[in-house]
């Protein structure tokens, strides 16, 4: 080999990188754990994909390490079934003996006197009562659990104790026995119809769908559609006075369910109640998401949404501000927004004057019996499963929802349809209920991990929105927020935690009843229901303090809400027309979006 050939190669090699085999930085001990959490995360998808077992066989495991408080759970299930034992003998007897277990006040399962009146019904109602009662207090009481844990599983084994009920058995329901021989067999039939219409429908029915018609004897309040894009339609409602309030309401509904919950039928209306108070007012009707929106993002359903309907509200009345109203999770949307608003247009910019909050969550730390959903493994399936689809299917949110609380929301239906049958009476919250809506894969991923999981949003500058780091502490804009006593999707007492997050004036309202009949809750008389209201003097007030100086009402909130918003809203004009050249009507309410299946 000659000197220039060994010269040439030489500038060959360092014209050229050189091949030289890349470093491979092997650690055994990371790919064993990532194997083993891949192989647990398989089986766990497979086998327990909601984490149903797992909580209860720690409970178990718990009371086998604790034996001491374990024979003290035992005495107590003793003197109990004792107690049993001589009223089953008094029964027997004939002697008058009063129930030693009685239902909850708010299980109405056993309410009809025949599980009292009958000594062997009254006695296998007993026995029911007896072990389930135990059961369930052991299972808060497990030492050595975490409270989360031992709700999880108290929750899991109540959904089985709560399918194994006597009630919910031809041969163990006496009511459904009576109704057989009085009907001479009819009810079954009637009740075999039911099935098959509820196995078609997929569902256990709460309502007959055939008895309501959006737009027809729902969502009737006129109106009209006056833009539109791939995420939602604006309604524009026909003012019903000849003075409005300058400055419009606008309303972010919730894209769980339809739009329509605040306009069922007129005596309900929302809707309706704000026009008559000489507010102009708009509202979102959410797309009812595909698999070809599967990349739709939270960012998105603020720009595209409440951005959107905000500004065209404003384009529309030529208002500087509005004053703008949150539903559920679109309240929390707007909870978003403010803070995002507030970064992005600097405090005296933002285009909303102030805003209202209905059964709102902005603090996810405790969201109420939902939390038995929410943990690493069931977040993890459920967006594996969405990323597949596309998308959340509503009756799968829906039936969640109902699991809460099954025994009025699912087995009520299943004795009176399957056992008694009888028709599914007319009811248009529940016809609402019914009326799902899927979830876009991209936004609800991130709904479920940034806030229920991980409860970023109540950690400033935690979360990143539309480009923006956001802070709940920058919202200044004043605040009327209501919640509900028996609201277990939003609790009160956690809805109330805002009013420690935000600055500004704030006034807390808490009505009775539960997440959407606290809110549909029209002036009648005589009142239905009551309320506790109060401003919050300070951020740092609890929820304890405001309930103690809150002052108690008769009645709805409504007015109390129209005595706060009103004197903001802008002096009086001329009432505008529901349409116009720059917003022409591309519908009339409630819409197209709102009828898609």
């Amino acid at each position: 080999m000659t000197r220039a050939s060994v010269a040439g190669a030489g500038r060959l090699t360092r014209g050229k990188t050189a091949h030289r085999p890349e470093r491979f930085d092997f650690n055994p001990e990371q790919v064993i754990k990532k194997n083993i959490r891949g192989l647990h995360d398989s089986i766990e998808g497979s086998i327990d994909p909601m984490g149903m077992s797992a909580p209860i066989l720690h409970a178990q495991l718990a009371w086998l390490a604790h034996p001491q408080e374990l024979a003290q759970h035992c005495i107590h299930l003793s003197t109990d079934l004792w107690k049993l034992q001589v009223h089953t003998l008094h029964r027997m007897l004939g002697f008058p003996s009063e129930d030693p277990i009685s239902p909850h006040p708010d299980d109405v399962r056993f309410a009809d006197p025949v599980w009292t009146e009958s000594a062997s019904w009254d006695l296998i109602k007993e026995w029911y009562l007896a072990f389930t009662h135990n059961m369930q207090d052991m299972l808060y009481d497990t030492p050595g659990l975490s409270g989360k844990e031992r709700r999880r599983a108290a929750f899991w084994w109540r959904k089985w104790l709560n399918a194994v009920a006597p009630t919910n058995f031809l041969l163990t329901n006496p009511v459904a026995i009576s109704k057989m021989i009085d009907t001479r067999g009819e009810s079954l039939y009637k009740g075999y119809q039911n099935f098959l219409a509820d196995l078609n429908a997929g569902m256990v029915r709460m309502t007959d769908p055939g008895d309501f018609k959006v737009g027809e004897n729902l969502a009737t309040t006129p109106g009209a559609v006056v833009f539109r894009n791939r995420l939602l339609e604006v309604i524009h409602y026909t003012p019903t006075q000849a003075k409005v309030h300058a400055e419009p309401v606008v309303i972010i509904t919730p894209w769980i369910n339809k739009f329509y919950v605040l306009d069922l039928v007129p005596k309900k209306s929302m809707v309706r109640y704000l026009l008559d108070q000489g507010l102009d007012v708009f509202i979102t009707s959410w797309k009812n998401p595909d698999g070809s929106m599967h990349d739709c993002s939270f960012d998105d359903y603020l720009t595209e949404g409440v951005q959107t309907v905000i500004d065209v509200a404003r384009k529309f009345t030529g208002a500087d501000k509005v004053h703008a109203a949150g539903y559920c999770i679109g309240g929390t949307a707007l909870a978003i927004y403010m803070a995002w608003a507030n970064k992005h247009y600097g405090k005296d910019a933002v285009p909303v004057a102030d805003w209202t909050l209905f059964t709102t969550l902005v603090d996810f730390r405790k969201p109420g019996d939902i939390e038995v959903f929410i943990d690493e493994a069931s977040i993890r399936y459920m967006t594996d499963g969405m990323n597949k689809k596309g998308y959340l299917e509503g009756k799968q949110m829906a039936s969640a929802f109902r699991l809460l609380r099954s025994n009025s929301l699912i087995w009520t239906y299943v004795v009176h349809g399957w056992l008694y049958g009888e028709k599914p009476a007319p009811f248009d919250v529940l016809y609402w209920n019914m009326d799902t809506t899927r979830m876009p894969y991209a936004m609800h991923a991130w709904y479920l991990k940034e806030l229920y999981l991980h409860n970023r949003l109540v950690h400033d500058n935690a979360l990143t929105v539309a480009g923006e780091p956001i802070s709940l502490g920058r919202i200044t804009q004043p605040l009327y927020s209501v919640s509900a006593v028996d609201d277990h999707i939003a609790p009160w007492a956690q809805t109330y935690r805002v009013n420690n997050l935000v600055v500004g004036p704030k006034r807390f309202v808490l009505s009775s009843s539960g997440h959407i009949l606290a809110i549909i809750n029209p002036v009648v008389t005589p009142p239905k229901r009551q309320f506790w209201v109060n401003d919050v003097q300070h951020r740092s007030e609890t929820a304890e303090y405001w309930k103690t100086h809150a002052s108690a009402q008769e009645g709805s909130w409504w007015p109390d809400w129209m005595d706060w918003l009103k004197p903001r809203a802008g002096k009086l004009v001329d009432a505008r027309p529901v349409a116009n050249k720059e917003f022409p009507q591309l519908a009339p309410a409630p819409g197209t979006y709102v009828l898609e299946p």
